[in-house]
């Protein structure tokens, strides 16, 4: 069986935890599949858009504590983790988390780590690792305080309680709750939007947000003069422009529109 499912539609991936068995929780084999998946996803051009999920009516019951544990030291297991949770964090395409049934550990961390969560009406979040005799990974302890603020996160992490999809919008993690029946259509229709819209905006915008927590006013306005002359380097400034001055909608490419060096031009003295 195919651990993790990758489909392609309109510029949209969507990644597919595919253990149903054991409602996604994730194994060595799928640990491995989602970090290479992800570093594809950062490199394919094609890809203006991802989604995270899982198959079976499940989000991911977080890591299979069911398997054999290797000899290796839990630090070298806990290194494929890592570079998981920063390849989803540090993707430079926006990523949407759908989330049906349960999402508890690993698995509501992952989920966390998309910029945005969609969540149906039953779903169901535990930061369940203190039930475990573990403290949070997949990025749980630094997503949880910058999310909710210090004292929600202590509760929801030292009491490991179970909560459900209205209490995580109420505590802003949880974007949008939707009924089941319509979840499918209501992601679509949301990707189809960032799709849309200008791919190196969007992938500085994310950036900027996600380092605006740790940078004082002075470095983060630094930054945004950055982004803004990367952006001012595509040709999706002027192609907004025209849209909005022809009332259409615009087309954005993400296309670098700076002329290059004239063919046989002398390099400039300096």
């Amino acid at each position: 069986m195919t651990v993790l499912l990758t489909s392609d539609a309109d510029g949209v991936r969507t990644l597919t935890l595919n253990r149903p068995h054991r409602k996604n929780a994730i194994d060595a084999e799928l640990w491995e599949a989602l970090r290479a998946a992800l570093v594809e996803a950062g490199e394919d051009r094609s890809v203006r858009a991802l989604v995270l999920t899982g198959a079976g009516g499940a989000f991911c019951s977080g890591a299979d504590i069911s398997q054999r544990v290797s000899g290796a030291h839990p630090l070298y297991r806990m290194r494929t983790l890592t570079e998981v949770t920063l390849a989803l964090h540090e993707l430079p395409v926006p990523t949407v988390a759908k989330v049906t049934g349960i999402a508890v550990g690993a698995g509501w961390n992952l989920a966390l780590g998309c910029d945005l969560v969609v969540a149906t009406e039953e779903a169901r979040f535990a930061q369940i690792f203190a039930r475990r005799g573990l403290s949070p990974d997949c990025g749980g302890s630094w997503l949880l305080p910058r999310l909710v603020g210090l004292q929600q996160a202590k509760r929801l992490a030292l009491l490991a309680e179970t909560i459900d999809a209205e209490e995580a919008r109420a505590l802003n993690l949880v974007t949008w709750v939707v009924d089941t029946g319509t979840v499918d259509a209501f992601v679509d229709g949301l990707t189809a939007r960032l799709v849309a819209s200008a791919p190196v905006a969007l992938a500085q915008t994310k950036a900027l947000l996600n380092e605006g927590a740790e940078h004082t006013l002075r470095e983060a306005l630094a930054s945004e003069a950055r982004a803004q002359a990367v952006n001012f380097a595509t040709a999706d400034v002027p192609e907004a422009y025209a849209a909005f001055a022809e009332k259409r909608d615009a087309h954005f490419t993400g296309r670098w529109a700076v002329p290059g060096r004239t063919a046989g031009r002398s390099e400039d003295k300096t």
